[in-house]
């Protein structure tokens, strides 16, 4: 055991880990699974989480690309992030079974580009070029909709008619990150209208709290999560916007032992796809390596449940 490491002590964030879209996600493949047998075929990781797609893949799930990849007649799950109206097409008119674990929250999205686009807006995108959720929202029209990542986006935006303009956002998105570019949005564009309640969902916002409540007290913050997680890189960013010397792991083997040199106090979270086995783990890793003390902060109670789709409830 490195001495140095002796007193060190573990805290918690909370919450953290699983919110209520992703364990319906991994419910649904699991159900479907049990109900119709392997292979169920689902577009894209279900969640972003390494770990939980291995443990599906091994009990009998099939993840791809793009619904060509299904066979006719099969059993196929749209991921928590969402599809395009043309992937509900493409599969409707192939006659495949789907399911869909779409998170609500992201649903909710769809359902405002859908009336703002009936009322005539033009919208705006907040969110990340490539990522799934974002491809799925800015799939609900085929024009009249832009993407931005950035105020420099902004600057650089061409609309229609400014009058006429809407914005949305990602739900996965750092708050403070988010709120700087509708800040300027609403600088270059004072008419535009954005969602009655706001799109960032309840969980990241309670993690990403966390963090901040947690970050100030720790000398190094771990948060577990995939690379290609949004909600868990965000989670990295704001502990590091908060001072703290921070880093993102997918499990405990990625722990570096150096991290912890002259470290006290060490904080970890886990992105809204980690499951809390991936916690334990790390927090045995981080007793072997000389911690003693494990402290459980306290933070925001959660309590939404989402339901399963019919034929899977």
């Amino acid at each position: 055991m490195p001495r140095d490491n002796a007193d060190m002590e573990v805290l918690l964030a909370n919450p953290r880990g699983f919110c209520a879209g992703v364990e319906r996600a991994i419910e649904i493949v699991e159900r479907a699974l049990k109900l119709h047998g392997a292979p169920i075929y689902v577009r894209h990781e279900i969640v972003h989480n390494k770990f939980v797609v291995a443990d599906l893949r091994a009990r009998g799930a099939v993840f791809v690309d793009e619904l060509e990849e299904v066979p006719s007649g099969a059993t196929v799950i749209f991921s928590a992030h969402g599809v395009a109206k043309a992937v509900r097409a493409e599969a409707e008119g192939r006659g495949l079974r789907v399911f869909d674990a779409t998170c609500p929250l992201v649903t909710k999205v769809h359902v405002e580009v859908a009336k703002m686009l009936r009322s005539g807006f033009e919208i705006v995108m907040i969110g990340h070029r490539g990522h799934p959720e974002a491809e799925g929202t800015m799939g609900q029209a085929e024009t009249g909709i832009h993407l931005v990542e950035t105020v420099e986006d902004v600057a650089r935006l061409a609309v229609g008619n400014p009058e006429a303009l809407a914005y949305v956002t990602q739900t996965t998105l750092s708050v403070d990150d988010a709120a700087k570019v509708i800040a300027a949005l609403k600088a270059r564009f004072p008419s535009i209208r954005g969602p009655k309640q706001d799109d960032i969902c309840y969980a990241t916002q309670n993690r990403q709290d966390a963090v901040k409540f947690m970050a100030p007290q720790c000398d190094l913050v771990l948060v577990v999560g995939s690379p290609n997680s949004s909600n868990s890189n965000r989670l990295r960013e704001v502990a590091e916007h908060m001072g703290a010397e921070t880093y993102l792991v997918d499990s405990a083997d990625d722990l570096r032992p150096e991290w912890l040199e002259g470290k006290r106090r060490v904080g970890i979270t886990a992105g809204a796809s980690a499951p809390e086995v991936l916690v334990n783990q790390l927090i045995e890793r981080l007793s072997e390596l000389g911690a003693r003390r494990v402290r459980a902060l306290e933070g925001a109670a959660e309590s939404v449940v989402f339901a399963l789709p019919r034929g899977l409830a």
